[in-house]
């Protein structure tokens, strides 16, 4: 990457940090182009270089820290090359969120909102960074290497991401009706559930 390119990488991320910390500070709708320019210390001119409004940054911010949470994940889950199955890689990714998510209060304001199978899938089309893979791919490589197939591979994981999403919320941020670290197993068991109910039984051949 040249001066040129990381210069104007820089900027990007520059507004993007700033919205994030502003929209958790203040509320989206309380924080203007002005106040996020205004942070990150660029002309308003610029923003408009790399986002359309501020709709358009919000996508772009939730993707980012999207990204940035399974990529996490999954970067440690490489590391752990004793994890081998693919429903077992999937626990190992979840309870890694969530811990993320409990270490981040602000991850969780921002995201949990959004972590449906629609938004998993169009982060195809806000990629975090350049040439980086999308969260998508890395579960299509994940589901490739399964010693078995699933029937709706994308509906399965549907159903996942609103369940973890959803139930994870309010045990995070306030502890109700238990705190995380009592949800889990009872979140736990229902995904198990949804990935034996969507398992074809038949082992692809080794």
């Amino acid at each position: 990457m040249n001066k040129i390119d990381n210069k104007k990488l820089q900027k990007r991320t520059s507004l993007l940090d700033s919205a994030f910390s502003l929209f958790i500070s203040n509320g989206f709708h309380k924080t203007s182009i002005s106040d996020i320019v205004k942070d990150a210390g660029v002309a308003k001119g610029t923003f408009y270089l790399y986002f359309k409004d501020k709709y358009d940054i919000r996508n772009h911010l939730i993707s980012r820290k999207a990204n940035q949470v399974f990529r996490n994940a999954y970067t440690d889950l490489l590391a752990h090359k004793e994890v081998e199955d693919f429903e077992d890689q999937v626990f190992f990714i979840i309870d890694h969120v969530l811990d993320q998510f409990a270490a981040n209060h602000s991850l969780v304001t921002l995201l949990s909102k959004h972590l449906s199978w629609g938004f998993f899938k169009d982060s195809l089309l806000f990629a975090a960074e350049p040439d980086s893979p999308s969260i998508f791919s890395l579960y299509e490589s994940l589901l490739s290497r399964s010693a078995y197939t699933y029937q709706s591979p994308e509906l399965m994981m549907y159903l996942i991401l609103e369940l973890i999403g959803g139930a994870s919320y309010n045990a995070i941020l306030y502890e109700q009706p238990v705190p995380l670290d009592e949800l889990k197993p009872h979140l736990y068991r229902t995904v198990e559930q949804i990935l034996r109910q969507y398992r074809v039984e038949d082992p692809r051949s080794p």
